[in-house]
């Protein structure tokens, strides 16, 4: 067993060039994060490392730099500048890969986690962020811990021995929480085509937000629905509480609530906490395609920036400004596919800026990353209805997505098809 310590003598261990992993989501630890950048100014060369974290990122501050080097394995608002500024780094990765580079190419040095406190056996959980954090506390040279009462204990492939943590820092404060964004009819229109391409007894994929919000609302009709998924939120604990998602016709882990992360409101926390129905493990484990396609009837919902009329999929940037990361898009889309009576869907708003932009374009903006590719994508759903894409030629998924573009914008596409002689 480690020691305990102040958060200002556990991070005394970093020095010059070590990476760090910082703890994802809800759960990173903003005491060590404080504490770490209280003495920052005095090192050179650290990297920090993370997935998408709520709260402050203070590390990719400007004042830093020439310290501390931010290394964005998906891009949060709270990075989002000092990626566009230059001064923090993008590495596109799978979500799925991500565990293999931290016990190859990037090992970590230190990893700075939040855990909920050990049980009579010394097992630590480490809460509603186990993703690609506990392949950094398997693999790091250091793990530094604040323990919180408040952390969720759950259960899974979850759970770190007292005896590897080197020191811990005993803190007793809320998760940061994150309310669902309000459903508007936009979205509960594609909530509504969504939902009709679900069956009883299928397993979800989906996230957080309003669409994965509405596409919940009009699930409630639904009988016997699944969850394998990296994340999910308090709409999924609606479903629960209906008895709509039992888990019981699943083909992997049947009767269990699979992910890897959990983001909401203290609502969903208290759901997850002591739960034997929900299983927490990595994301080298959930997003696996080959994973994913043991569930017969694996439905995954992914959104998307903007759609070409070839049906190439852009959700990581918007043109050549890196907005988020590739995720676990690919991952799930791919492993949908390969399910048995699998269905990967795409679903977005027709327009973006108040109307003003089409997400439907006759060609990616300059720059802009290809996330999923045209021959990966399935459905592409928007307001106006499902364009079914796959086995597709390139002239009837021209006319399959302009069938779903905003009205407006159907005259432009089309000119610009037949400019490009695909129709």
């Amino acid at each position: 067993m480690g020691d305990e310590c102040t958060a200002g003598q556990a991070v005394s261990i970093i020095e010059d060039g070590m990476r760090i992993l910082v703890g994802s989501g809800a759960a990173a630890p903003t005491a060590l994060i404080e504490a770490f950048c209280a003495r920052a100014r005095e090192l050179r060369d650290v990297e920090v490392c993370q997935l998408l974290t709520l709260g402050a990122a203070p590390y990719a501050a400007s004042e830093f730099a020439g310290h501390v080097r931010h290394n964005a394995f998906f891009i949060g608002p709270n990075t989002r500048e000092a990626v566009a500024d230059g001064r923090a780094d993008l590495t596109p990765v799978f979500l799925s890969e991500i565990a293999a580079l931290l016990r190859g190419p990037l090992p970590i040095d230190v990893a700075l986690v939040q855990v909920s406190p050990p049980d009579a056996h010394g097992f630590c959980s480490l809460g509603v962020s186990v993703d690609i954090v506990k392949p950094a506390v398997d693999c790091a040279k250091w793990v530094i811990a604040e323990i919180n009462p408040r952390m969720p204990r759950t259960h899974g492939d979850a759970f770190v021995h007292i005896s590897r943590i080197a020191r811990f820092v005993p803190v007793d404060h809320a998760l940061p929480e994150l309310d669902a964004e309000p459903i508007t009819d936009t979205t509960r229109a594609i909530g509504r085509h969504v939902a009709s391409l679900v069956r009883d007894g299928d397993t979800l994929q989906l996230g957080i937000g309003a669409i994965p919000n509405a596409v919940l609302a009009e699930l409630s009709s639904h009988r016997d629905l699944g969850v394998h998924t990296e994340m999910f939120s308090d709409g999924v604990v609606d479903l629960v509480e209906r008895g709509i998602v039992t888990n019981a016709r699943k083909t992997l882990h049947r009767g269990k609530l699979v992910t890897s992360f959990v983001m909401g409101t203290k609502r969903v926390y208290d759901f997850v906490d002591d739960n034997p129905s929900i299983e927490m493990h990595p994301s080298h484990y959930v997003n696996d395609p080959f994973v994913i396609a043991k569930n017969r009837g694996m439905v995954a919902i992914n959104s998307a920036l903007s759609v070409d009329l070839t049906g190439q999929v852009c959700a990581d940037s918007v043109g050549s400004r890196f907005y988020s990361g590739v995720g676990g898009q690919v991952d799930f889309v791919r492993g949908a596919a390969r399910a048995e009576n699998g269905r990967p869907i795409i679903a977005m708003p027709a327009t973006a800026k108040g109307g003003r932009v089409s997400r439907i374009s006759v060609e990616l903006a300059a720059g802009s990353g290809i996330t999923t590719s045209r021959a990966d994508v399935h459905y592409v759903v928007t307001e106006y209805g499902i364009a079914d894409l796959h086995g597709k030629t390139i002239r009837a998924r021209v006319a399959a997505l302009v069938g779903v573009a905003h009205p407006n914008f159907r005259d432009e596409l089309l000119a610009g098809a037949r400019a490009r002689r695909w129709i």
